[in-house]
């Protein structure tokens, strides 16, 4: 065997490592959710934008507050209302007097990790300034464009059975998103293990960082370079070209579909 092989492996099994640390850590918290842990893990080896739907008090803030905790980046959260202005979330230009020019003060999105809060509370406006944001990873105002740091993922919550005061998604937006993960209630043990868990402190407290945005980064590169065999990549279009023509599906999955299957099954 090629000794690049062997590298390739050794580097893999750092990563798979670092992201089995990472569950487990998250795991002192979230009691239970294993396929969501998986599919958060894989969401973050793709880069990718993630929604967590789950009714109030399933731990969805605090899901993407632990994955701030244990990985050394920026962290900001911006709760989503009826009265948020795009400017709120990506920031503006602000005239300075002294010099008598414009400068631009970045908004919250300017992070590594962005927690949306009830992202459904917001109109159509607030929503369309996420486009560019969720895409391209980067700010355009006034004609300057300004690029977010890396790694860059937004994690949003929504509550999927509260529907006063709430604003449909488009579905623009949804495509944007690499995964729609659904919280539900932990089953009797689980429960109690969480009463157990808080009786003194929150286990937040006592987390550790276990990767930086550095070996984050580098993880999400070394992914890629994952082998997908012809047949994986034959079932994936089949499929998602199906759901284009089925008579029972409005709006079929996108060509954004089949590149997030391809990725999701490299870091899986």
């Amino acid at each position: 065997m090629e000794p690049e092989v062997f590298q390739q492996r050794s580097d893999l099994s750092g990563i798979q490592e670092r992201m089995f640390a990472m569950r487990a850590e998250i795991g002192k918290v979230i009691v239970g959710q294993h396929r969501m842990l998986d599919l958060l893990m894989i969401g973050l080896l793709c880069d990718g934008h993630i929604l967590i739907e789950g009714v109030p008090g399933v731990a969805k803030t605090l899901t993407a507050k632990l994955l701030a905790k244990i990985i050394d980046v920026d962290f900001s959260r911006i709760q989503f209302t009826p009265d948020l202005m795009p400017s709120d979330v990506v920031g503006t230009s602000v005239f300075n007097p002294r010099e008598g020019e414009f400068y631009f003060k970045p908004g919250p999105v300017f992070s590594n990790i962005v927690l949306i809060d009830e992202i459904n509370r917001a109109p159509a406006k607030t929503q369309a300034a996420l486009f560019e944001v969720m895409e391209e990873r980067q700010v355009t105002v006034d004609g300057i464009t300004h690029l977010l740091p890396k790694p860059f993922i937004v994690l949003a919550t929504q509550n999927p059975i509260e529907y006063e005061g709430t604003f449909p998604l488009p579905e623009a937006q949804l495509d944007r998103f690499l995964l729609r993960l659904r919280l539900g209630y932990p089953d009797a043990s689980e429960e109690i293990r969480v009463l157990e868990n808080q009786q003194f402190q929150h286990p937040l407290e006592g987390l550790e960082q276990i990767v930086s945005a550095e070996e984050l980064t580098q993880a999400q590169q070394e992914v890629k370079s994952i082998y997908v065999s012809s047949g994986i990549k034959n079932y994936i279009v089949e499929m998602v070209r199906r759901t284009r023509k089925h008579p029972d599906v409005y709006l079929g999955a996108s060509l954004r579909g089949s590149l997030t299957l391809y990725r999701t099954s490299q870091a899986r």
